[in-house]
C-alpha cells in the first residue's frame, strides 16, 4: 500500500484546492471526529463525502495518501500560526504562553491528529514517516529553536535544550489525547471536553513557565 502513495497531494496541498479532492478530506476529517477514530473505510469517506471512492486513488493514490494530505492540510495551518507567532512584537514569555495554548487547542480542534501522526510515523512506508516529519516536525522543532533562542538571549529564558522542550510539550498534549483511553479504563476520566482542554493550559502553562522561566521572570 505504502508503495502506491502519491505525495504530490500533500506538498503545499495542491489537491485540496481540487473541489473533489476537497470534498474527500472534510469527510474524512468529519467521520474522525464523530467517531473518535482514523478508522474509517474509503466506502465511508465515499459516502460521506457523495464522491465515488474510485477518485481516492485519482487524487491521493490510496487511503494512506488521503490520511496523509489530511494531516499535511491541518498541519499547514498550525505552521503558519507559528511563522506569524515568532514575529510578533511581544515577549517569548508571551510568545510561548500562547504556544502552549495553541498547539494543544489544535490537538482539541483536530482530535485525529496524534493518532495520525503515530500512524503514518509508525504504521505505513518509510515514505508517509519522511513527508510527517518534513510538513510537521521538523517546523514545530524549527520553531522551538527559534522561541527558546530569543527568550535565552533576552534573559528570559533558562538554557533549555530544543529537543528536550518538544519532546516534553508534544508528548504531553500526546498523552492527554492519545493516552485518554487508558485512562478512562484505569480512572474512569471523561472525555476531553472544552473545560477539559482550558484547564490543561492553564496547568501546561504553569508546568512549563515554572521550569523554563529564569527566577526574575
Amino acid at each position: 500500500m505504502g508503495s502506491q502513495l502519491n505525495t504530490s497531494a500533500t506538498n503545499g496541498l495542491p489537491a485540496g484546492r481540487n473541489s473533489t479532492a476537497e470534498k474527500l478530506l472534510v469527510a474524512a476529517s468529519k467521520l474522525m471526529i464523530e467517531r473518535s477514530s482514523i478508522e474509517v473505510s474509503l466506502s465511508d469517506i465515499a459516502q460521506k463525502s457523495g464522491v465515488n471512492a474510485a477518485l481516492v486513488k485519482y487524487h491521493f493514490g490510496n487511503k494512506d495518501g488521503l490520511l496523509l494530505a489530511l494531516l499535511a492540510r491541518d498541519a499547514a495551518t498550525e505552521v503558519s500560526n507559528l511563522e506569524y507567532l515568532l514575529g510578533q512584537p511581544i515577549t517569548p514569555t508571551a510568545k510561548l504562553r500562547l504556544h502552549i495554548a495553541g498547539i494543544i487547542r489544535a490537538y482539541h480542534r483536530f482530535p485525529y491528529m496524534n493518532r495520525l501522526i503515530h500512524y503514518l510515523l509508525h504504521e505505513t512506508s518509510a515514505e508517509a514517516a519522511d513527508e510527517v516529519s518534513k510538513f510537521f516536525v521538523a517546523p514545530l522543532l524549527g520553531f522551538h529553536r527559534g522561541l527558546l533562542a530569543e527568550g535565552i538571549g533576552r534573559g528570559e529564558f533558562r538554557n533549555i535544550d530544543p529537543v528536550l522542550f518538544y519532546t516534553s510539550l508534544i508528548g504531553a498534549c500526546d498523552h492527554l489525547f492519545f493516552g485518554r483511553h487508558a485512562m478512562s479504563r484505569a480512572t474512569g476520566v471523561g472525555p476531553v471536553t472544552d473545560e477539559v482542554c482550558r484547564d490543561y493550559i492553564k496547568h501546561m502553562e504553569a508546568l512549563i513557565c515554572g521550569g523554563i522561566l529564569r527566577r526574575s521572570e
